[in-house]
């Protein structure tokens, strides 16, 4: 009996073109292959809002992975499988984090099954339009409130965008708070950094894993092209970096293929399989 191989790939960067959409000529390769019974998903710092609507042309079989790594989602079936909940105490310090070096955040909540944005103040361009962007393209609720009013046992991230400078103090202390995580990289769109904090639980390598064991893979193929890759990568077999990956990447991959404005990961996908 054949090996049962999972294909996973990252999202903005990798899978999406540079627009960022998923062009005609990858959907029609992975869904011709999905139907030949290739087992494939998607793991994505972005959110169901706006993870599921960019990928809605393609057949996606198998429960992907949100926020790099907070959830696991069946799309087919549309509920959570799994999600990874900070605890509050941890919460309450990472609020103290980011109010200590004077910058807004946004916080994510999953309460019956239904995610939800709140912010306290929007106080840069960015992030106004970050929150209109997804308010209005993608129909994510926002809530504006103190956050530390809601900071709970259903809070499972923490993110803000904005300069390194900015950021970065945020992120040295955020690395100190027990419980969580974070990510830190910056935006292949707008040049922007973000700071993205999670429960330690929550990672796109701990996500993997959990796919593994829960649906008896034996073996991961990964494509990822930017540094919140890398802890997939660390859980996969094969690594595959696209070629406008970040030279880290490039460095921990097996092989590296064409470029995401090139369909590089539905083009590599048909060479390997037809």
């Amino acid at each position: 009996m054949g090996k049962k191989t999972l294909y996973i790939s990252d999202l903005d960067g990798t899978l999406l073109s540079p627009e960022p959409a998923i062009t005609g000529g990858t959907a029609d390769i992975i869904n011709t292959l999905a139907a030949k019974g290739m087992n494939f998903t998607f793991a994505t710092a972005r959110s169901i809002y706006s993870a599921v609507p960019i990928t809605s042309s393609l057949d996606i079989n198998v429960p992907c992975i949100l926020m790099n790594g907070v959830s696991i989602y069946d799309i087919r079936n549309e509920r959570y499988i799994k999600n990874e909940f900070i605890e509050p105490a941890a919460s309450a310090e990472v609020l103290r984090a980011f109010e200590n070096h004077g910058v807004e955040c946004f916080m994510y909540r999953i309460d019956n099954d239904r995610l939800t944005c709140y912010y306290a103040e929007l106080t840069t361009k960015v992030m106004k339009s970050f929150a209109e962007v997804r308010k209005h393209q993608y129909k994510k609720p926002f809530v504006q409130c103190r956050l530390e009013d809601h900071a709970d046992e259903y809070a499972v991230y923490f993110t803000s965008t904005g300069p390194y400078e900015v950021l970065y103090p945020v992120m040295q202390d955020v690395g100190k708070i027990p419980g969580v995580d974070h990510a830190f990289y910056l935006d292949v769109y707008n040049n922007s950094w973000y700071l993205e904090v999670f429960s330690h639980r929550a990672s796109k390598s701990n996500g993997l894993r959990f796919l593994r064991d829960t649906y008896g893979y034996d073996d991961i193929v990964a494509f990822g092209d930017n540094l919140n890759d890398l802890p997939m990568f660390e859980e996969a077999d094969i690594r595959v970096a696209v070629g406008n990956a970040r030279d880290e990447v490039k460095a921990a991959a097996d092989i590296v293929i064409g470029s995401n404005s090139e369909d590089g990961v539905a083009e590599w996908l048909k060479s390997q399989m037809t």
